[in-house]
C-alpha cells in the first residue's frame, strides 16, 4: 500500500541529546542476502566525496549506509537530530559547541575514530582550501593539518564555506572530546553538524591515499557498509562492515546500478533483475502495484523543485521579465497532470519544518497564476519576443522533461519565447555564455531557512558563486540570518529575503514540493524514508 506521509518538524538543538543514545542492534548471524537497487544516476562528478557530490542522487547512495556524522539525521522519523558518532553535545556559548565522541567506533580500515579524525574532517586541507571563515581567521589549524597535501576539486571549498561560512576550527580537548569554534554567533551549529557534508572520514586513509581521486573513489568512513567496488556511471557496490558500532549490518551487499530510463527501471524490477527501482513518476505507481509481489512506497520530502533565472541574460536582466515568468505558471495544473495530486504547492521557499523554530512566514504564497498580469509586466518591460534559452536535462528530476515542456507552453501563452535546449550533464547546464533558465531543487537540511535560502542563494551559494544572480540587500540579510541570535530580527530578515527572491528581483520560482516513489519487492519488508536517502540498517530491514 502506498504511504504518503508528511515530514514532521525537525528538532534543531540537542539539549537532551545524551538521553537519545542509539542502541546497538544486532541481526541474525546466518546468511545475508544481497540486493540490487536501480537508480537513475549514482553521482554527478564520479566521486564518493560528500563535499564534491552535493546532490539528490548522492544523498540516496551515501546516507545512512556509507557516511556518518557526529550528529545523525533521524532518517526514518522526524528528520531531526539523534546522537551518532557523538553521544552528546553542549553549547559553551553562541560561537562554541562541545561534543563527546562515541567510544569504540571503527573506521572501515580498522582504526578507532578519535578527535584527530574529527578535526581533520573539518580542516582546510580536507574542506576549505585557502578560503577564510566570515568574521575571522581559522584557529587551531596546526592541530589538524594532514601530512600529505591534496589538491581539492574546485567545487569543494565553495561547498565547504556554503555549509560552514564561519567555522574557525575544531579544537581537540582530548581523544574523545572536541569543540567547534565559530568566528561569529550561529544558532544553527547543531543543525550544520547533521547536514549533508558534515560527515567524518579517516585521517590516516586520506594521508595514505596516492591521490585525491584514489581516495574519493573509496573513502574510508564509519558507516554500516563500505565501498566494495565503484564503477563511475555504471555501478556502486557497498559491502557489509561487520565491525560497525551500531551492530552487524543485515545485508551482505548493496549494489546500486545506473539505469537512466524509467521504463528500464520498472521492467527490470518486475522481471526480477532489480530489488528496488527508484524515482518512479506517479503514472508508474499503479503498474508496479498491480503486479503481484511488488509495491510502491513514497512521500513528499523536504525538497522543492524550482526554476532558476540568470539575471545576466540580456532579456532576463529586467526583473519585470522574470516576474512575468513566475506569474505565467499554473502550478496546480502541473501537480494534477504529472503528479496525480501526490504532492503540493508550498508557501514559497519554505518548509513545514520551519514551524518548529517559529521561522515559517504565515500568509506567504508562490506568485499567483495570472496571465494578464504577466502580459502587462512584459509590455512594461518592452519585451518583443526575444528568445530565452531554457537548458534542460532528460529527467534528472522525476518528470523533468514533461515539466519543462509544459512550462515552455505556459510561458508561450503569456507571450514569452522560451526555447528548450536539451543538454547532457550539469557542466553544460552551468556553462556561462547563454544561460537563461534552468531546473534545480532546494532542500531544507535543518529546521531553519538558513538552508536553503542562504546556503543556495546567499553570497556563498552556488547561484552567486556561478555568477547567475546577485542582490546586495539579500547578501546583507544573509549575514543577519547566519549570525544574529535575535529571533525576531532573523525572522524579519527571512521574510524580506522571500520578497526579494520571489517577487521583486526573482532568482527562482518554486514549482512544487518534491516527492519520491520507490518500487520494490514486497517480500523484502523495508520502509522508505521521507527523503532521497535509502536506509538499509538493521532496524529498517525485514521489519
Amino acid at each position: 500500500m502506498l504511504n504518503i506521509n508528511r515530514r514532521r518538524a525537525i528538532g534543531l538543538m540537542g539539549a537532551a541529546a545524551s538521553t537519545l543514545a542509539l542502541p546497538r542492534i544486532g541481526s541474525a548471524q546466518g546468511a545475508r542476502r544481497s540486493i540490487t537497487v536501480a537508480v537513475q544516476k549514482i553521482t554527478n562528478n564520479n566521486t564518493l566525496d560528500i563535499w564534491n557530490e552535493q546532490s539528490n542522487v548522492g544523498e540516496r547512495v551515501f546516507f545512512p549506509n556509507l557516511w556518518e556524522g557526529l550528529i545523525l539525521r533521524n532518517w526514518m522519523g522526524d528528520q531531526g537530530p539523534v546522537p551518532g558518532l557523538a553521544t552528546e553535545w553542549t553549547r559553551i556559548d553562541d560561537k562554541t559547541l562541545e561534543l563527546k565522541l562515541r567510544r569504540g567506533v571503527k573506521f572501515h580500515n580498522g582504526d578507532e575514530m578519535t578527535a584527530e579524525d574529527v578535526a581533520f574532517s573539518f580542516s582546510a586541507e580536507r574542506v576549505f582550501g585557502d578560503t577564510q571563515p566570515a568574521g575571522g581567521e581559522t584557529v587551531f589549524a596546526e592541530q589538524h593539518q594532514p601530512a600529505t597535501a591534496r589538491e581539492l576539486p574546485a567545487a569543494v571549498p565553495g561547498v565547504g564555506r556554503r555549509l560552514w561560512p564561519a567555522l574557525a576550527g575544531v579544537e581537540i580537548i582530548d581523544t574523545h572530546t572536541v569543540r567547534f569554534h565559530n568566528a561569529t554567533p550561529d544558532v544553527t551549529l547543531e543543525g550544520r553538524l547533521y547536514a549533508y557534508g558534515s560527515q567524518i572520514a579517516s585521517r590516516r586513509a586520506w594521508d595514505e591515499a596516492a591521490s585525491y581521486a584514489d581516495w574519493a573513489r573509496k573513502p574510508i568512513t564509519t558507516g554500516p557498509y563500505m565501498v566494495g567496488e565503484y564503477r563511475p556511471d555504471v555501478s556502486l557496490t557497498l559491502v557489509a562492515f561487520d565491525d560497525y558500532w551500531g551492530g552487524r549490518p543485515p545485508l551482505e551487499e548493496i549494489r546500486f546500478v545506473e539505469v537512466p530510463e524509467v521504463a528500464s527501471r520498472v521492467n527490470g524490477l518486475v522481471s526480477g533483475q532489480y530489488d528496488f527501482a527508484c524515482d518512479l513518476p506517479p503514472d508508474q505507481i499503479s503498474a508496479v502495484q498491480s503486479t503481484p509481489g511488488f509495491e510502491v512506497q513514497g512521500s513528499t520530502i523536504l525538497n522543492h523543485r524550482v526554476s532558476v533565472f540568470d539575471m545576466h541574460h540580456p532579456v532576463l536582466k529586467n526583473p519585470l521579465v522574470r516576474r512575468a515568468l513566475t506569474h505565467s505558471i499554473d502550478r496546480q495544473a502541473i501537480v494534477d497532470a504529472l503528479w496525480g495530486g501526490e504532492t503540493v504547492i508550498p508557501a514559497g521557499l519554505q518548509f513545514e519544518s520551519f514551524k518548529s523554530s517559529n521561522m515559517f512566514i504565515e500568509g506567504w504564497n508562490v506568485p499567483e497564476f495570472d496571465l494578464d498580469l504577466a502580459r502587462d509586466l512584459l509590455q512594461e518591460a518592452g519585451y518583443n519576443g526575444e528568445p530565452i534559452p531554457y537548458r534542460l536535462l532528460n529527467n534528472y528530476y522525476t518528470n523533468q522533461t514533461a515539466t519543462g515542456q509544459i512550462l515552455a507552453e505556459m510561458w508561450r501563452q503569456a507571450g514569452l519565447n522560451v526555447e528548450i535546449q536539451m543538454v547532457e550533464n550539469w557542466g553544460q547546464i552551468m556553462e556561462e555564455g547563454t544561460r537563461g533558465i534552468r531546473d534545480w531543487s532546494a532542500s531544507a537540511n535543518i529546521n531553519d531557512p538558513v538552508t536553503p535560502m542562504v546556503a543556495q542563494f546567499g553570497p556563498n551559494g552556488q547561484v552567486q558563486q556561478s555568477r547567475e544572480w546577485t542582490n546586495e540587500e539579500l547578501n546583507r540579510l544573509s549575514v543577519v540570518l547566519e549570525t544574529s541570535t535575535d529571533h525576531e530580527e532573523r525572522r524579519k530578515a527571512f521574510a524580506r529575503m522571500l520578497e526579494i527572491c520571489e517577487r521583486e528581483d526573482p532568482v527562482y520560482t518554486v514549482l512544487h514540493q518534491n516527492a519520491v516513489f520507490t518500487g520494490m519487492k514486497s517480500e523484502l519488508k523495508w520502509k522508505a524514508a521521507p527523503a532521497f536517502a535509502m536506509d538499509f540498517r538493521a532496524e529498517n530491514w525485514n521489519l
